[in-house]
């Protein structure tokens, strides 16, 4: 029997925000991660001493890769706060772990066999190597705005760089506190809140824009409609699955004897495994050139990388579409390992009917996740192409901030952080049933 998303165990809209109204333990944790956020966001408002505000932003108004880390900040990179690396460095040192666990056979085993303490451990070196993250990149900036320095020296580096870490390592901790204490997906909430703060001035600078020249009246609409149209295709590609058809022996025990029956379930796998990841480990990459341009200081380098691989050149987007197929591709064998996967069902008596156990389940699921990746990243290209060149055709540019990368997570957080507060309400209803039992 196939169970809707709407089954009988999901509550209505009324029914959640009812229970919110009677959960007091619901209300506070939402309570708190209001708190946390707006303390997170206050901290990009504190600026560093000692540095011309000014004249660091409007030398970065052109500079694509603090406008591309910028997203990530809620402008507390450009504003140069306290909290102007942000979730940055922890973000940084979750990819790397990510990475490196199928490497490294001993952290491979750690996720693998070792469990909840396994899990605790790589959480634990992600912290540390989100430190060396911070400090590293507390240098860098540091350097970086040697220029707007009222007394640049080696105590100004290291008070600069001590203040970002301290931010920093702060803003990884209220991360966690969300996730344990709140309502979930903290680091992934404090993206969301960054990018969102963006958005209005996004829609103050088009309306602006459309005040100062009227023939972008019909680009701007044209755009909107468009960022409109793609929020829609992202919630049905993020909550598009294959459900494969399990069979499971069930054996009860009566008045006659032992009974065997069998039992049908489903394997649900998601069209788009890595969600938003392929693309953001693309477009990190593609940032490269231009740090890589702004440290070697040679004309030469920056012409090259300002004409080849800047966001509108074929090179880049043709770059850019073969990275998210790629990291497609390596994210979905690391969320689902087709033989781990043959091997537990099984060991659990499960089949899939019309195919054999053992290696041709492996090879049956391989091809099926093989499909799906292959749709997920043509979306994921589409996605992160359209908005450019929309962009370019209406002459619209004031949804920079606003790309690709920023539509999936606002779409894709608000939908998994909607589905973790309804998970959390079912466990509250029923635990409060077998507590009146």
């Amino acid at each position: 029997m196939t169970v809707s998303p709407k089954g009988p165990g999901s509550p209505s809209t009324q029914q959640l925000f009812s229970q919110l109204a009677q959960s007091s333990n619901l209300r506070n944790r939402i309570l708190f991660t209001i708190g946390l956020l707006i303390l997170a966001r206050l901290g990009i408002f504190i600026p560093l001493p000692g540095i011309d505000q000014e004249g660091f932003l409007q030398s970065i108004q052109n500079n694509q890769l603090i406008s591309f880390l910028d997203v990530f900040t809620g402008r507390g990179l450009s504003s140069l706060g306290v909290f102007a690396l942000g979730i940055l460095p922890y973000i940084n040192a979750s990819i790397i772990t990510q990475l490196l666990v199928p490497v490294f056979p001993k952290l491979e085993a750690l996720q693998k066999d070792e469990g909840e303490q396994g899990r605790r451990q790589i959480a634990q070196y992600t912290r540390f190597l989100a430190l060396g993250w911070a400090i590293i990149q507390g240098l860098a900036l540091a350097f970086y705005v040697r220029p707007f320095a009222a007394g640049w020296d080696v105590f100004f580096v290291i008070q600069t760089t001590l203040a970002l870490v301290a931010g920093a390592i702060f803003i990884m901790w209220v991360g966690e506190l969300l996730t344990e204490k709140g309502i979930g997906n903290g680091a992934s909430l404090l993206i969301f809140v960054s990018i969102a703060s963006s958005l209005p001035s996004v829609i103050g600078n088009t309306i602006a824009l459309v005040q100062k020249d009227n023939s972008l009246i019909l680009g701007a609409i044209v755009l909107s409609l468009v960022f409109v149209g793609m929020i829609v295709a992202i919630v049905f590609v993020q909550e598009g699955t294959r459900r494969i058809p399990i069979l499971s022996a069930k054996r009860q025990v009566g008045p006659r004897g032992t009974m065997s029956q069998q039992g049908t379930s489903y394997l649900p796998l998601r069209v788009n495994q890595g969600g938003v990841m392929p693309i953001i480990f693309a477009s990190s990459l593609l940032v490269l050139p231009y740090t890589i341009a702004q440290f070697a200081n040679s004309p030469a380098v920056s012409a090259f990388i300002s004409t080849y691989l800047n966001p509108t050149s074929f090179l880049y987007t043709l770059l850019y579409l073969v990275l998210i197929l790629f990291f497609s591709y390596f994210y979905a064998t690391l969320i689902i390992n087709p033989e781990d996967l043959a091997k537990n069902l099984k060991r659990m008596g499960s089949s899939i009917p019309g195919v054999r156990p053992g290696k041709a389940t492996a090879d049956y699921v391989a091809k099926i996740i093989g499909r799906l990746t292959l749709i997920g990243a043509v979306f994921l290209g589409i996605v992160a192409v359209v908005p450019t060149a929309i962009e370019q055709a209406t002459r619209v540019t004031t949804f920079n901030g606003l790309g690709a990368t920023s539509l999936l997570i606002l779409v894709g957080v608000a939908i998994d952080t909607a589905k973790q507060v309804q998970t959390y309400m079912i466990s509250q209803r029923y635990e409060g049933m077998v507590k009146r039992k």
